[in-house]
């Protein structure tokens, strides 16, 4: 059986944890992370030397990096409804699952890291002004984007860069500060509450 390596309330295990669901995998989780067993020690160091989470072990194969880790169960399973196999479509989800992990994080890294977790390293009020400023204009760019399909990232189909881009969205819309109203991505949110992945991984009440 499939192992996850990682605490439940890590956006990047989510991710994993609705793609399993989403593709009915079965999988057994342990804890690891802040609060729990320590990536740290020199038995995870082994699987992952980047100390972070997710990490999943799939009889001898390891592998992290949550959106390499959600590509490789959808193409390790016969369901090609999250990541299709001709070349256009599957490029158009995974150029959004890029832009997720490169554009839109660095946007709202420091804001989350000051207002959620409270770190004392990300307190300066400029910078968070900056990067809330920043997280608002990525996701307005998700807004035009939605306005355009009227139902999903890429298209009139659910895909993985839903799965990824839902956990961003419930994220922006969980951390206290104030938001545009961007009323195609509140509908986009709404219907990914249709799923029961998102409602159990998604919508659970953590940014």
């Amino acid at each position: 059986m499939l192992k996850i390596l990682g605490k439940a309330a890590s956006l990047n295990v989510r991710k994993v944890l609705w793609t399993c669901s989403e593709l009915d995998i079965p999988f057994k989780r342990e804890d690891w992370g802040a609060g729990f067993q320590s990536p740290q020690q020199e038995a995870f160091l082994a699987l992952n030397p980047n100390a972070t989470v997710p990490v999943i072990v799939d009889g001898d194969f390891v592998l992290w990096e949550s959106n390499a880790i959600c590509r490789y169960l959808c193409a390790n399973s016969a369901e090609q409804h999250l990541l299709p196999p001709t070349p256009r479509a599957r490029a158009l989800v995974e150029q959004w699952m890029d832009w997720q992990a490169t554009e839109l994080n660095n946007a709202w890294r420091y804001a989350f890291m000051g207002l959620v977790r409270g770190s004392p390293a990300h307190r300066d009020p400029d910078q968070i002004a900056a990067s809330i400023a920043s997280w608002h204009r990525h996701i307005g760019i998700l807004e035009r984007q939605l306005a355009t399909t009227g139902a999903y990232v890429t298209g009139a189909q659910f895909s993985l860069a839903d799965v990824v881009l839902g956990l961003s969205v419930n994220r922006w819309l969980l951390t206290p500060m104030e938001r545009p109203n961007y009323p195609a991505v509140l509908a986009y949110m709404e219907r990914l509450n249709e799923r029961s992945g998102f409602r159990t991984f998604g919508a659970n009440g953590e940014p």
